[in-house]
């Protein structure tokens, strides 16, 4: 999928939420945090498998369950002790929607089934392309999209110090 189909598939139920929850449209901040959340786990296993030969696969890593679910579960924890529950929930959402979406054709097929690479590392991961079809002549998406995930990533960490330091600064 494309990043925008991502962000659609995350953010048209998160925005059905809010509107019938609250009965007004989503905050800036809610918006991007699906955005974020939606992206992540590309963010993450792109550039490592297609750019730096890190990962076997582009849908490995943040893309399995066994890596996302304990990464997703320190974030609610982190959500929800510092009284941000739907910040939390929503990056969860989001990022899970990922995942799903991913694999619609073989949750939906004549005979589901979960994919290999939603197990990863307890599975073989799908053998894929080593120049993904969306790479570009000489791979230049590819180090396009790396560009895009160090910026994106990147924020994210220096928003997470800013409001960690400011939480500590909070309890003294």
């Amino acid at each position: 999928m494309y990043p925008s189909e991502h962000f659609i598939v995350a953010f048209l139920p998160a925005l059905g939420y809010v509107l019938l929850r609250d009965g007004r449209l989503p905050s800036l901040q809610f918006v991007g945090v699906i955005f974020a959340g939606s992206q992540f786990p590309d963010l993450i296993d792109k550039p490592l498998a297609h750019q730096f030969g890190v990962l076997p696969s582009g849908r490995v890593f943040m893309h399995s369950l066994p890596i996302a679910l304990p990464f997703l579960l320190v974030l609610g924890w982190y959500g929800w002790t510092t009284d941000r529950h739907r910040v939390g929930a929503a990056f969860a959402f989001a990022h899970l929607s990922h995942l799903l979406a991913d694999n619609y054709r073989a949750f939906l097929g004549p005979r589901p089934t979960v994919p290999p690479d939603l197990l990863w590392p307890f599975t073989q991961h799908v053998s894929r392309p080593a120049v993904p079809a969306w790479g570009g002549t000489g791979g230049i998406n590819v180090s396009l999209w790396t560009l895009f995930s160090v910026v994106v990533v990147a924020t994210l960490c220096y928003l997470l110090v800013v409001d960690l330091r400011e939480r500590s600064r909070l309890s003294r």
